[in-house]
C-alpha cells in the first residue's frame, strides 16, 4: 500500500502537552492566513490521529479539537468509542483522510461523519448505495472529497486533475453524498534537517503549484453550475511541513498530526 505521509520538518513546540503543541499549530496557521490577506477563521484545523491512542486523542479533544483525521479504517473503528458521544453530539466531526476499500465502506459509514479521499466513479457509487440502503441521505447524507493527486506520484492515491472535474460532477449528483470540495497531498519538501543542499525555492514553488492546481480544480467544479457542486467549497490540502504553502494557495483545511502529538510511534496501542 502506497505511504501517504509526509516527512515532518522539525517541528516548534515538538515538546510539550498537546494543548500546547496545539496551540503553536494554531499560531501558525494563524500567521499564514494573515500573510496570505485572508482571516485565519477560514482555515480550519484537522486534527490527523493515526497512530495515536484514543487517550491521546481526547487529550486533544479536551484543547478545543472540534475536527479529527484517521487514515486507516482499523483505527478509525477502534477510536470509535472514545469519541462517540461528542459526534452524537454535533462537537466533533470524523473525516477518513486514508485510501478506502469498498468492502470496508460500512465500517466507515458506522463511524465517520465524512470521507476526503473519494478517487474513482466505482467507489463513490458504491459509497451511495450504501448510504442509500442505510437510509442515509437528504440532510444526512456523507459528506465527501475528491482526492486528487496532483504530483502524478505513483505513490499517491487521489485521480488525476484532468479526470478530477468530471468524477466531481457526477458524484455530486450521486444520492446520499455531499460534495463539499477537494483533497491533496502535497509534493514532498526537501528535510530541513538533512544535509542536501540548500533548497533554491523550486521544491516550494512545485508544491504550491499543486495547491494551485487544486484550487483551480475546485474552482471548474463550482462554474460548471452542476447539480450538488455549489457546496464544494474546501481545499483540504497542507500539512506539518507545508502547511503555511497550502494556506497561501487557499486551504481551507490542514491537516495537522506530527505537530500536535510529536513523532509518530511505531505501532499502535488501542
Amino acid at each position: 500500500m502506497p505511504d501517504q505521509s509526509q516527512p515532518s520538518a522539525t517541528e516548534p513546540g515538538a515538546s510539550g502537552s498537546v494543548a500546547a503543541r496545539l496551540a503553536v499549530v494554531r499560531d501558525r496557521i494563524a500567521a499564514a492566513a494573515v500573510a496570505a490577506g485572508r482571516d485565519p477563521a477560514e482555515v480550519r484545523l484537522l486534527v490527523a490521529t493515526k497512530t495515536q491512542t484514543p487517550e491521546a486523542v481526547l487529550e486533544a479533544l479536551a484543547a478545543g479539537v472540534d475536527l479529527i483525521g484517521e487514515n486507516r479504517v482499523q483505527e478509525l473503528v477502534a477510536k470509535a468509542p472514545a469519541v462517540a458521544d461528542r459526534v452524537a453530539a454535533g462537537a466533533l466531526q470524523v473525516h477518513m483522510i486514508g485510501h478506502l476499500q469498498r468492502n470496508k465502506i460500512n465500517q466507515v459509514l458506522a463511524t465517520a461523519t465524512g470521507l476526503e479521499t473519494l478517487d474513482s466513479l466505482e467507489l463513490a457509487q458504491a459509497v451511495s448505495d450504501r448510504c442509500v440502503r442505510n437510509g442515509r441521505t437528504g440532510d444526512h447524507a456523507l459528506d465527501v472529497m475528491v482526492q486528487v493527486n496532483v504530483t502524478g506520484e505513483e505513490s499517491k492515491y487521489g485521480v488525476r486533475p484532468d479526470d478530477a472535474v468530471p468524477l466531481a460532477i457526477a458524484a455530486a449528483a450521486l444520492p446520499g453524498l455531499r460534495l463539499t470540495g477537494f483533497m491533496t497531498i502535497g509534493a514532498r519538501l526537501p528535510d530541513p534537517t538533512g544535509d542536501g543542499a540548500a533548497d533554491d525555492g523550486s521544491a516550494e514553488d512545485a508544491v504550491r503549484a499543486g495547491f494551485a492546481r487544486l484550487r483551480a480544480v475546485r474552482d471548474e467544479v463550482r462554474a460548471s453550475g452542476a447539480p450538488g457542486t455549489s457546496a464544494a467549497v474546501n481545499l483540504s490540502m497542507g500539512m506539518t511541513g507545508d502547511l503555511e504553502l497550502a494556506i497561501a494557495e487557499g486551504a481551507t483545511i490542514v491537516r495537522v498530526g506530527t505537530a500536535v502529538f510529536g513523532p509518530r510511534v511505531t505501532a499502535t496501542t488501542l
